[in-house]
């Protein structure tokens, strides 16, 4: 399995949970210039939602045992606050004056391409 064929079934697994926790899917791998977004969801709750998906699958964790959330580095995360924004100045309607918005990451790891572990960050 190649780095985009893990990185669909982390973004699908993604997607699948968050649906199970109440979020609304809006758009997937939304593109800003030079950017992109794996996903953008609502919650229940009215906040809107950025989410960065990393994903490993068994073969990749080394015996440094590296993580999924060990891939996002300051600069894909300025990258993923900066398409936030670009995002944002084009549809303000999106946001609640109450609830506003955040960046979330979900880590994921896979065990012979199926879910072996999923942990939500919010607010990152």
């Amino acid at each position: 399995m190649n780095n985009i064929e893990i990185g669909k079934i982390g973004e699908n697994i993604a997607c699948q949970y968050l649906l199970n926790n109440k979020y609304l899917i809006l758009t997937r791998n939304h593109k800003e210039r030079f950017y992109e977004i794996d996903i953008i969801a609502r919650h229940l709750d009215g906040t809107l939602v950025f989410c960065e998906v990393k994903t490993l699958n068994n073969g990749e964790i080394s015996p440094f045992k590296f993580m999924p959330e060990d891939n996002l580095s300051q600069a894909k995360l300025r990258k993923i606050i900066q398409a936030s924004n670009l995002f944002l100045a084009r549809h303000q309607g999106l946001i609640s004056d109450k609830k506003g918005w955040r960046i979330d990451l979900v880590a994921i790891v896979l065990k012979n391409g199926k879910l072996a572990n999923l942990r939500h960050y919010e607010n990152i």
